[in-house]
């Protein structure tokens, strides 16, 4: 679950060349970098924990005069490479090279440093240039891109700058892998490969008009997925070979999908789902594992507001664990919704609430306090799910940057429920407040710098059983929180908590449980520590886990781990001694049940 907390942020961008479309035309988060387009150069941004400009790229005035602006943009999956079509149909293909200069922590950065060097390697008009086509967004692979074009057909380029040709939209064929009648996908294992699973749809006729254009592409690798959206509104999902975009001719048309009125569309690989925006200003749920059934539909029209406000969906951003998903609209706001259909975070105001958190405010005053009040245009989550970057509609001056913060389990498999209520941002815990007001109050606890100035971000969190302690793991070691005594307690020694990678954290009374990957071992393991020393010479127990754990959970004395598929281990954990600095305690375990 997210939830949005402060104010949003403002990462202002430089100026152009008096461009003529004032509007930031890519956005793109890989790696903890942002990249941003616009008509007349592009940015490169650190989306770490500080957020810096890295490098710049800008075009001569005649450059741009030659060769038009840029219009569409995709970069590289291992981020080495950019590639921009512009306005009169030049193909440029981009270098990234980062220097050895570090990000200078404190302080200010020093004027006209750049960690990043953009260079041009490639420049050239594409083949379709004089054939008076419009293009639609450029989806990508590590060794080619595809770019829909109003002719219907789908034009291939490598990354090395060749032009592999065209395929026809309109003469994919709908065919049976198996024999059956009913076409097939690869479906997705958790490292991304292609598994001998499939996804499957049932065959159907398909008959486009001649006249669409395709307007959006959308494409998903573990998947071997690709969608086409056509300007009629029709969506048709794509099967792609194993090699990716490169076989063009292996590209087959599966299924076609929605109520004829879709304007995007996103794709959630570990999920497999599909979230479809249309004209009527709904977004639509596909289940693309079970035949691309409709799951749900999502709208403001509960909340009063209706297509003539917000106008059509714009974008579609899936959070990282395909958890949530933020709509943006072309004319008004945007919104986070669960999977689940839950309205998580809205820039709308709710109309008729006059509570403190969602006043009543007259139409000439909206505009100086809603952020995209006048609509979205792009949207990109960071890596972590912690903040949300969005571009106004008709803006190339800033991004907007929402933060956002996810609550920590209140209740476990076991059936417990926990006292305290967190919420974990990327460098902070957000503790709810119990107190008898209808507002909600939350304890921002910021943690210390010396540590999550190394480990950002906050990657796991746990609470006690009586609320009163709280663990927090970066990217590496392990933080403690002492609510009554408001102290923090960190590893003294700071090699032993660079060797902890935390991937999971629990409480069993007053000893914190760490799953542990050791790089060494290319292992995991169950690190016990107690609550009041984080030291190596304090380690209570260490027990080696047969693989990575899918769930874990306390309760009383018994540890439950899971694994994959269907593995159920149970241990019983005992405590011999006071667990106190001034004695010895020995914990035990014996497997209860597996």
């Amino acid at each position: 679950m997210y939830m949005a907390y402060g104010w949003p942020q403002v990462i202002p961008m430089e100026s152009g060349l008096c461009p003529s479309s004032q509007q930031i035309v890519y956005l793109k988060v890989i790696n903890r970098l942002l990249l941003v387009v616009s008509p007349t150069h592009l940015e490169l941004w650190s989306s770490s924990q500080h957020r810096v400009r890295l490098g710049k790229y800008k075009r001569s005035l005649d450059s741009i005069q030659k060769e038009g602006e840029n219009l569409r943009a995709v970069w590289s999956p291992d981020t080495k490479l950019i590639a921009v079509l512009t306005s009169s149909f030049y193909l440029h293909i981009l270098k990234v090279q980062f220097t050895d200069r570090k990000i200078q922590i404190g302080g200010k950065q020093p004027t006209g440093l750049f960690l990043a060097s953009i260079t041009l390697l490639l420049n050239e008009q594409v083949p379709f240039a004089n054939r008076n086509l419009t293009m639609s967004n450029v989806v990508c692979d590590n060794k080619h891109m595809i770019v829909g074009l109003s002719d219907g057909s789908l034009y291939n380029i490598s990354w090395k700058g060749e032009f592999c040709g065209a395929l026809d939209a309109f003469d994919l064929d709908v065919q049976s892998r198996d024999g059956s009648g009913v076409p097939k996908l690869a479906s997705s294992l958790e490292n991304g490969l292609a598994s001998g699973g499939s996804l499957s749809f049932s065959k159907c006729s398909h008959h486009l008009s001649k006249n669409s254009a395709v307007i959006h592409l959308e494409f998903s690798l573990p998947l071997r997925l690709l969608v086409v959206l056509f300007s009629d509104g029709q969506l048709l999902l794509c099967s792609v070979s194993k090699k990716g975009l490169k076989q063009m001719e292996s590209i087959k048309a599966e299924k076609k999908l929605g109520s004829g009125d879709a304007v995007c569309a996103a794709v959630a690989s570990d999920q497999q789902l599909l979230a479809v925006g249309t004209r009527r200003g709904v977004v639509e749920l596909y289940d693309v594992a079970e035949s691309a059934s409709l799951l749900r539909s999502v709208s403001l029209y509960d909340w009063g507001y209706s297509v003539e406000d917000t106008g059509a969906v714009s974008c579609v951003a899936w959070t990282p664990d395909n958890s949530a998903f933020a709509v943006g609209w072309k004319l008004r706001g945007l919104t986070v919704w669960s999977v689940s259909g839950c309205r998580l975070m809205s820039t709308i105001r709710q109309i008729g609430l006059s509570s403190a958190s969602s006043p009543v405010v007259k139409r000439n005053q909206e505009c100086k306090y809603e952020p995209m009040m006048n609509g979205t245009s792009l949207m990109n989550w960071d890596e972590y799910g912690y903040r949300l970057y969005a571009v106004e509609e008709g803006s190339s001056e800033r991004i907007i940057a929402f933060s956002f913060g996810k609550c920590c389990l209140n209740r476990g498999v076991s059936g417990t429920t926990y006292v305290r209520q967190v919420i974990y941002g990327e460098d902070r815990l957000l503790v709810v407040q119990t107190e008898d007001t209808d507002e909600l109050k939350l304890l921002h606890l910021s943690l210390p710098v010396s540590y999550i100035s190394q480990n950002w971000p906050v990657q796991h969190v746990a609470a006690s059983k009586d609320g009163m302690y709280l663990a927090a793991a970066g990217l590496h070691g392990l933080i403690l929180y002492d609510i009554r005594l408001k102290k923090w307690r960190v590893f003294g020694d700071v090699t032993q908590e660079q060797k902890i990678q935390c991937r999971g954290l629990l409480w069993l009374g007053k000893i914190v449980v760490v799953c542990n990957y050791d790089d060494s071992s290319d292992g995991y393991e169950l690190l016990f520590y107690p609550r009041y020393h984080l030291d190596q010479s304090s380690l209570l127990c260490r027990k080696p886990l047969l693989t990575k754990p899918m769930v874990m959970d306390v309760y009383q004395d018994y540890l439950l781990v899971t694994y994959r598929p269907f593995d159920v281990h149970i241990y019983h954990v005992k405590l011999s001694g006071e667990l106190t600095p001034s004695s010895s305690p020995d914990l035990q375990y014996e497997s209860y049940q597996s």
